[in-house]
């Protein structure tokens, strides 16, 4: 299967179809959420954006950091994924110059217009105004979806040559295991308890 590049590492294995990823490339929103509430967002820092959003939807291994959540655009969503400081550092440098009203994207935004507009009294700033560094702008602007690590441990790629495997498979594997074997199994769902089973299995 053939994917648009910010979604290739996902193209032989993927939660989502092509033309899921093609949309997300093509669309200067998702699920009416637009980017660009502040301005259009550099060439660099859109394809971060782009590539953060096809882990979101592409990537296989994240059923163990998914909580459930009561949004109209979904029900559950990711939280607390370790992102590799190397990929946190390259997104802050990618996008420190580009412009927002909000530290937290996943909520608080004015949506009487039927997308996502600053708030009332809000001030475009760049990012760097924003956010003190690199950690602080990828563990707030998706409202705890992300938990940065040094690259030595256990932690997620959002980019990768997808023909010389999955690095996030392994970190996939064994917080799934450590769920299972510990006392956090008994707060999921059954349906996320064989779901978490079957990631161990299979992986093995």
């Amino acid at each position: 299967m053939v994917f648009p590049r910010q979604c290739a590492p996902w193209k032989n294995r993927s939660c989502c179809t092509r033309a899921t990823s093609e949309s997300i490339h093509l669309s200067d929103t998702w699920l009416n959420f637009n980017w660009n509430h502040c301005g259009w967002l550099s060439a660099r820092c859109r394809e971060q954006f782009i590539r953060d959003l096809c882990f979101y939807e592409c990537s296989p291994n994240l059923g163990p950091w998914l909580v459930k959540v009561n949004m109209k655009i979904r029900s559950e969503t990711q939280r607390n994924v370790p992102l590799c400081q190397s990929g946190c550092t390259n997104w802050w440098n990618d996008c420190k110059n580009d412009l927002t009203c909000k530290a937290d994207w996943s909520s608080g935004f004015n949506w009487t217009t039927g997308s996502n507009t600053c708030p009332t009294g809000s001030e475009c700033k760049p990012f760097h105004e924003i956010y003190p560094d690199a950690n602080a702008f990828c563990e707030q602007v998706w409202g705890q979806a992300w938990k940065v690590v040094p690259d030595n441990q256990p932690c997620m790629y959002t980019w990768f040559d997808g023909d010389r495997g999955n690095p996030n498979d392994k970190v996939a594997l064994e917080r799934a295991k450590h769920l299972i074997s510990g006392s956090e199994l008994s707060r999921l769902s059954y349906m996320m308890q064989i779901i978490l089973f079957l990631v161990a299995f299979i992986s093995l």
